[in-house]
């Protein structure tokens, strides 16, 4: 059959054709991507005429766009619908496209062009675009004499095929150490939609009349919250934090210690301390001492509020705690002591209506956009929705997909990527995925979310309309393309509208009733805030501790005992709770180690909560859901994507610098 992605797509807004895509067409779209994109890069470096910005730097931004439209429809497949054909050959081509960036960033010529180019007439956005080309230039060791890079390449080519790796270990692990357990009577406490999923997941998996818990990318798992019986939980929690770590055919803890090696010999290359200080210099933080003040800053706060949770959960628990009983009696403690019910919650917080009602509904209140379902689209699985995205005068603006429950074929965890990118150069518009491991129930029953699915619903579709809003002129600042310790802080905004009264009370209906969710408990949902935020600012940060501690790492210092590193860097930093294992654990942690997305990045998330505390602080002073406000923050920042600097972006929005204090007060940690 025709190979459909050697072309530009026909389809609205440039969709993947993915019915007419096969998994052979990927390895030879990447393939002729690859080639057109050397190709085009030779045409700039050998061209007579002296380097100017048309010539150079707007030349690069309209090369590679076979290979651009190649790779994401691959990548895509990759996290979200992998086949054991996808996962193949994902390891053969992680490497490629690690060598490709190589020659294109250790390419001499290419780099004596950009040097060259007069940017005194530019616009600021093209100034911006090349003096972001030439620190990446540097920042991938255009400085190193040959020997140098050439060592560059093997360390980038071997951190490439660990990470992949990593990753596809870490997504069997998740699904092997799954609990199956024999009778319903085990499942007590959880609620009958969970049980009657456990069944089919089971089913599913070959064991019919038998019940499968999955598990989750956290460690925490959510039926711990409602299992009464205490071994069952204890049982659930360990298959969660030996996940990668259990000498089995899964565990990954040398592919950690060769990971963190690879990483300190390649910041060492490039002239920094550690691989930590090399990562943050490509981030909004001033540098890396910046972030460790913070961290250092909210650990004590946060491990005292934990002990404080701590007593309480063992006063009614009457007994000693262990970690498995943590979630569960905490969630007896917003039953008993703030009278809330979070099992009891979930038939108020149906997926469509949460969508329809509650996420949309808050976007077009905010931005006018509209959302229309395309079942005449189809996405790369059954379970992907479309829709069509439409400005208040009816222009369109993009596509929106949802993918929301799991499978075997996902990875874990949750997250938005995007098929096309805005750029006003290429005359593209956004197509973005937002992906969520949500359980499946049995068809014809409803899919009812827990808080913190319905919490993550909301996030990643911050992240959405940071893709949909973009408006910029180079695809390289499109959308979601900033700083790492800058792309979470749009997506925790959208956050806030969880609870805002006229979202909620659009949404939060009885699925059954379509009574609204009474205020009475509205009103002990929000007095509950803070409880439990002692839990999750410490769980939060031994993750991003633990990540900064394996960055920090020279290429001497890499430990042989993987885990009692770990024990022992928790304990250094902090952050040692007997009761609160880190968030992900070193077996488990894609973030860091599946890829380098967020390697010595993980602080990024509550760096962003600084600003996203800030913005809300902003909202609420203005007035909340209105046009006014959300024009205002969709022009000075989510449509700004990386063509300014992203702090001047908060800067234009908020009038100043950010304060800490917005979040020490939100997390109880004044």
């Amino acid at each position: 059959m025709t190979n459909t992605l050697l072309t530009s797509s026909t389809l609205p807004y440039g969709l993947p054709p993915f019915a007419d895509i096969h998994s052979g067409h990927y390895a030879e779209a990447v393939d002729a991507g690859l080639a057109e994109h050397l190709e085009e890069i030779r045409a700039i470096v050998d061209n007579p005429e002296p380097a100017t910005f048309r010539n150079t730097a707007e030349a690069m931004e309209r090369a590679g766009q076979l290979l651009n439209r190649a790779s994401a429809s691959f990548f895509t497949l990759v996290s979200a619908d992998a086949s054991d054909e996808i996962r193949d050959l994902e390891t053969g081509l992680s490497p490629r496209f690690s060598a490709h960036q190589d020659e294109v960033f250790l390419n001499r010529r290419l780099f004596d062009r950009f040097a060259a180019i007069d940017t005194a007439d530019c616009d600021p956005e093209s100034a911006r675009l090349v003096e972001d080309y030439l620190k990446e230039f540097r920042q991938s060791g255009i400085q190193l004499d040959g020997p140098a890079q050439e060592r560059l390449k093997a360390v980038n080519a071997e951190l490439s095929r660990l990470g992949t790796e990593f990753g596809q270990r870490v997504k069997e692990g998740m699904k092997s150490a799954a609990l199956l357990l024999d009778s319903e009577a085990e499942l007590a406490g959880l609620p009958a939609d969970d049980i009657a999923t456990a069944a089919e997941a089971a089913r599913a998996a070959g064991h019919p009349g038998k019940f499968l818990l999955t598990l989750i990318q956290p460690t925490n798992q959510p039926a711990i919250a409602s299992l009464e019986n205490r071994d069952i939980r204890r049982r659930l929690f360990e298959a969660s934090v030996s996940r990668g770590s259990d000498g089995g055919s899964f565990d990954v803890l040398e592919l950690v210690r060769s990971l963190a090696e690879l990483r300190a010999e390649k910041a060492a290359l490039l002239g920094f301390a550690n691989y930590a200080e090399l990562e943050v210099d490509r981030q909004t933080a001033p540098d890396f001492e910046a972030v460790q003040a913070m961290l250092n800053r909210l650990a004590p706060a946060a491990v005292r509020n934990a002990d404080a949770e701590a007593a309480a959960l063992a006063e009614i628990a009457g007994h000693a705690l262990e970690p498995w009983d943590w979630a569960f009696y905490s969630a007896k403690v917003r039953r008993e002591q703030y009278a809330v019910d979070e099992q009891g919650l979930r038939p108020y917080f149906e997926l469509d209506r949460v969508l329809q009602d509650g996420v949309f509904h808050a976007a077009t209140s905010l931005y006018g956009i509209t959302f229309h379902e395309r079942n005449d689209l189809a996405g790369y699985h059954p379970d992907v929705r479309v829709w069509e995205v439409r400005n208040e005068d009816g222009s369109g603006l993009g596509l929106f997909l949802g993918d929301y429950y799991t499978r075997e074929s996902k990875r874990g965890g949750a997250w938005m990527n995007s098929l096309v990118e805005q750029s006003g150069l290429l005359g593209t518009q956004a197509v973005v995925i937002n992906n969520l491991n949500i359980s499946k129930p049995p068809s014809g029953e409803p899919t009812l979310l827990t808080l913190d699915e319905l919490r993550t619903t909301f996030h990643e579709f911050g992240h959405a309309l940071h893709g949909l809003f973009s408006n910029v002129g180079y695809p390289r600042f499109s959308g979601t393309s900033v700083p790492r310790d800058f792309v979470e802080y749009p997506s925790q905004v959208n956050e806030m509208w969880i609870l805002w009264p006229e979202v909620l009370g659009n949404y939060a209906r009885h699925h059954a009733t379509g009574e609204p969710l009474p205020q009475d408990v509205v009103d002990r949902l929000n007095e509950s805030r803070l409880w439990g935020e002692g839990f999750a600012t410490t769980e939060y940060l031994g993750a991003a501790l633990l990540d900064l501690a394996w960055h920090v790492l020279d290429s001497n210092g890499i430990p042989e005992d993987v885990l009692a590193f770990e024990a022992k860097s928790l304990a250094a930093a902090g952050v040692a709770h007997a009761l609160i294992p880190p968030r992900y654990r070193s077996g488990y942690f894609q973030h860091i180690f599946a890829g380098a997305g967020y390697a010595a990045g993980y602080y990024s998330y509550i760096w962003s909560e600084v600003l996203d505390a800030e913005t809300v602080d902003w909202f609420t002073e203005n007035g909340g859901l209105t046009r006014a406000n959300g024009e205002r923050f969709r022009q000075e920042l989510l449509s700004r994507g990386n063509s300014r600097d992203p702090l001047e972006s908060f800067r234009s929005l908020r009038g100043r610098e950010a304060n800490l204090e917005p979040l020490l007060k939100r997390r109880g940690l004044e």
